[in-house]
């Protein structure tokens, strides 16, 4: 597959298909404009029409409804903007609302909530609701990328084998993925051009925007490619926007899990020892849930997996630990395949519900997490009986095809069986969960730009001190080294995907940033208490108000104990087997 150029930043041409070294040279000296460039597409009539939202709970559906304004439209966009003219479109599915006051309006912000491969229709009316300060001077847009919801899917195709190792499977399913005449297509690269579209069909001349997570590095790639069309960006829980592929994000990404689980999760099961019953000291926790068999076995892993997206949100921990509890109590032998393991998980479920959950909030997450533990061992068991029948599997590809093709990963065989030791060695929570990326098969078509040092806007990045997803190493590297950007730091905070916090350290700065262009000096704000306690406990790193930042270290002096606990009962095992 031919790769496309590498970034589209501002050229003395507008059309992509002249692009120089994608703006490293730090000068801004022409304008591109998406609208031009996709020539008669920018005379279409959108269809405005009434929004469904399939993939959210009813309520929040309804609620969303009753936000002022808001309409759906397909738009049209090429296929590929390198080649805008080749007869071949795709439609994105976007959402608008109509809350901005007339005279203090400030044009469109887009928003993202991450993946890659989140459906982001919901977020227009979601910040709305979320943000009333914000919907008084902005119309929020959330819109499905390519490959994503209701816009044109990517769909992938393979067929796996019995037994394969997973290096193998892994390249099964990137084949698969490239049989797709789709696959090349779907990139951040297109995806800006995308959203430069909207902002010109939509007949506005700059955007603002709100990006979680992968929507940071949306975000900050359209900002490299089209500073002048960018208004104010908030870039919530930030991808390491310093790079030009998101490997390095990726290989901070488990580590940082580990952190959060050992650090903060534990703890808190340590508080609340009466709720959980598993004693006041969080290694004697760990011990447990290593002597249950940790994330070695099937449903440990099955476990560890759900209870990772629980830890996104704080409010996810009291269902998450109940199943700790549950998982260590139960002292389950190995299933033999996901039929038996979806009914260990069935009496999992049964054992966890005898914790009470008395906040709403965590009370959903719960239901949530349920939810989503049974439909990935649904989903082992039609992998298990489509390898036993030699059948295929179709999966949406759009995650992996974003996250590979957006910047060459390492495709050395033996750097990934020892990245793996490493994660074992070092952090044996999250270990054995992990293997070869589908990116160390998979060629990419492009790399980020990197920001132009003169003309790159301003930036504000708000990151959480422990977050297990877009780790806080990422945010702070961004806000050291990249142009125009401030960091708030949210200490002693696990939560992925902050603002509006509920505290004034950090909404009243970015509503100051957002609404007024106020850039603040890099901040350290206080946590709000988890679920069911009535204030924030220190962990972790040292706060140091001055410089305004957070001294941490990936492996704590807690992660180093347990891993050191693992080791040791690993070759205790090893001796009596």
């Amino acid at each position: 597959m031919a790769a496309l150029s590498a970034g589209l930043g501002p050229t003395a041409q507008a059309s992509p298909n002249n692009t120089g070294n994608s703006g490293n040279n730090g000068n801004n000296s022409a304008q591109v404009d998406a609208g031009e460039i996709a020539g008669d597409l920018l005379d279409q009539e959108l269809a405005w029409e009434g929004c469904e939202f399939p993939d959210i709970s009813p309520e929040a559906a309804a609620r969303f409804q009753q936000v002022e304004g808001l309409a759906c439209a397909d738009v049209t966009v090429p296929r590929d903007w390198h080649n805008p003219d080749d007869g071949h479109t795709i439609t994105l599915r976007i959402s608008v609302t109509d809350t901005a006051d007339e005279d203090s309006s400030q044009g469109i912000a887009l928003v993202n909530p991450g993946g890659p491969g989140g459906s982001g229709l919901p977020w227009g009316p979601a910040m709305a609701d979320r943000s009333p300060a914000l919907a008084e001077e902005f119309n929020f847009v959330g819109f499905d990328p390519r490959g994503v919801g209701e816009s044109t899917p990517l769909e992938c195709e393979y067929t796996p084998t019995q037994g394969a190792d997973s290096w193998d499977d892994a390249a099964a399913r990137v084949e698969g993925c490239l049989d797709n005449p789709l696959t090349p297509f779907i990139t951040t690269e297109q995806t800006v051009y995308d959203m430069d579209f909207i902002r010109a069909v939509l007949g506005e001349d700059h955007i603002s925007y709100v990006g979680y997570s992968y929507g940071t590095w949306l975000g900050n790639w359209y900002q490299a490619v089209f500073p002048e069309h960018s208004h104010r960006f908030l870039l919530d829980s930030a991808t390491d926007l310093t790079r030009t592929s998101l490997q390095e994000t990726w290989d901070l990404q488990p580590r940082s899990r580990d952190r959060q689980f050992q650090d903060m999760m534990l703890p808190y099961m340590a508080r609340n020892a009466e709720t959980y019953g598993l004693g006041q000291d969080p290694m004697v926790i760990r011990e447990g849930w290593e002597q249950a068999g940790g994330t070695r076995t099937m449903l440990g892993a099955v476990v560890a997996s759900n209870i990772i997206p629980a830890m996104y949100t704080t409010s996810g921990y009291p269902g998450a630990a109940s199943l700790v509890a549950a998982y260590i109590e139960a002292g389950a032998a190995e299933a033999a395949d996901a039929t038996e393991l979806s009914a260990q998980l069935e009496e999992l479920l049964e054992a966890s519900q005898g914790v009470e959950i008395d906040d709403v909030e965590a009370r959903m997450a719960y239901e949530s997490l349920v939810a989503d533990l049974r439909e990935e061992v649904a989903e082992l068991q039609e992998v298990e009986q489509a390898a036993a029948e030699g059948a295929s599997v179709t999966f949406s590809g759009t995650f992996e095809a974003i996250r590979c093709q957006d910047g060459q990963w390492n495709q050395s065989r033996g750097f990934w069986n020892a990245w793996v030791d490493d994660l074992n060695r070092k952090q044996p929570f999250i270990g054995p969960l992990m293997s070869a990326p589908l990116c160390a098969h998979w060629p990419a078509v492009t790399e980020k730009p990197r920001p132009h040092q003169n003309s790159h806007p301003d930036t504000l990045v708000v990151q959480s001190e422990f977050d297990a997803a877009t780790p806080y190493e990422a945010g702070q590297r961004t806000a050291q080294i990249q142009p125009h950007t401030a960091l708030i730091t949210v200490a002693n905070e696990g939560s992925h995907g902050l603002y509006p916090y509920g505290t004034t350290c950090v909404d009243d700065a970015v509503e100051a940033y957002m609404l007024e262009g106020t850039m603040p000096s890099n901040t350290v704000c206080g946590a709000l208490p988890l679920p069911g306690e009535d204030v924030a406990y220190q962990v972790g790193g040292d706060i140091h108000e001055a410089q305004g930042t957070v001294q941490i270290k990936m492996r704590t002096d807690s992660v180093k104990q347990a891993e050191r606990l693992v080791r040791q009962m690993m070759r205790e095992q090893s001796q009596e087997g």
